[in-house]
Parts: structure tokens; C-alpha cells; sequence
């Protein structure tokens, strides 16, 4: 399967040009509901390599909610909490997984993934240098896999799944060898 660029001027319902008022905007973050937080603290920081920047509990509300980002320079994370709490509005990609307390007791999935019916959400996205090299490590520590390189016709994606069984695509910015 070939992509061309659309003539993205063309396509119905985009703006013409990017209003100056959000010139600054940036999309900062997206967030997963987990039904276990230790499994999915362990998935996203061992296995896709994201940090823990930030923990901030609200027992009030009988939530926590945990950020982490992948980052090439842990040291420029801030100290502080409100450094931390600042910095992370600033970044892109940042993940944000909320633990609603007593999930992690209850049987079964708890959340829907939103890839099977009534579909909805659908995935969240790492880039590796080398897809190929990632998708083996997965295979040896055991992470199940929603579709393999060598399934389908897109034979330069995989998706794996986290614990709660959200799907995460792996893809690499070059063209496979």
C-alpha cells in the first residue's frame, strides 16, 4: 500500500492557514485509564523506556494520576514538583495514565480499548530507530502482540498491547531494509 500527499488545501473542513491565536499551542498529552498501575507503570517505563515525572494523588476524588515521558535527557527534568508540574505543560507526547483506586481489584478488564464494538478510541504511537530490533525485545520479554510485522499487508508496523490492553503501534521513521 502507497500513500500519496493529498493536496491537503484541498480537504474538507480544514482551516486555510493556523489561526495566530494558537500559535503556542501545543499538544501536550493523552490520557489511559489503567486498571492496575504497577503493571502499567512497569510496561511503559521497562518495556517502552517512558520516565515517571510526576505523581500527583487525589484521594478526595479516589484517583492518581502518573505522567511520563520518553525522554534522551532525564537530568532536564526539573526537581520540584511545581518545576515538574510547569515542565510537563511544556512537552509534547506526554502520557498520562489515571488509576481510579479499587480497579485493580475488581475481575476482568475494566476499561474498554475502543478496538472492538462500539469502536472508539483506537491507539497511541511509539517511533523506534529499528522496528525490527524493538518488536524482538518484545517478543522476548513476553509482550503480547496485536499484529506482528509479518501480519498483513502493512509489513512495516506492529502493534503491541499494554496491560489494559490498549494497542500501541511501533513504527520507525525510515523505510524498513
Amino acid at each position: 500500500m502507497t500513500a500519496s500527499p493529498p493536496d491537503l488545501a484541498q480537504v474538507p473542513g480544514v482551516a486555510a492557514q493556523r489561526d495566530a491565536a494558537t500559535a503556542d499551542f501545543v499538544f501536550n498529552h493523552t490520557m489511559l485509564r489503567v486498571k492496575d498501575p504497577r503493571a502499567s507503570l512497569d510496561f511503559y517505563t521497562r518495556v517502552l523506556g517512558f520516565a515517571l515525572v510526576r505523581k500527583m494523588d487525589v484521594p478526595e476524588a479516589k484517583f492518581t494520576n502518573y505522567f511520563l515521558v520518553l525522554t534522551d535527557d532525564p537530568a532536564a527534568i526539573p526537581e520540584g514538583d511545581a518545576e515538574r508540574k510547569a515542565w510537563l505543560a511544556r512537552q509534547r507526547g506526554v502520557l498520562e495514565l489515571t488509576h481510579n483506586h479499587g480497579t485493580e481489584t475488581e475481575d476482568g478488564p475494566v476499561y474498554h480499548d475502543g478496538n472492538s464494538e462500539p469502536r472508539g478510541f483506537g491507539h497511541i504511537c511509539v517511533s523506534v530507530p529499528d522496528v525490527v530490533a524493538a518488536c524482538e525485545r518484545f517478543e522476548r520479554l513476553g509482550v503480547p502482540f496485536q499484529k506482528r510485522l509479518t501480519d498483513g499487508r502493512m509489513r512495516e508496523i506492529a502493534f503491541i498491547k499494554d496491560p489494559d490492553g490498549y494497542w500501541v503501534e511501533i513504527i520507525q521513521p525510515t523505510p524498513l531494509a
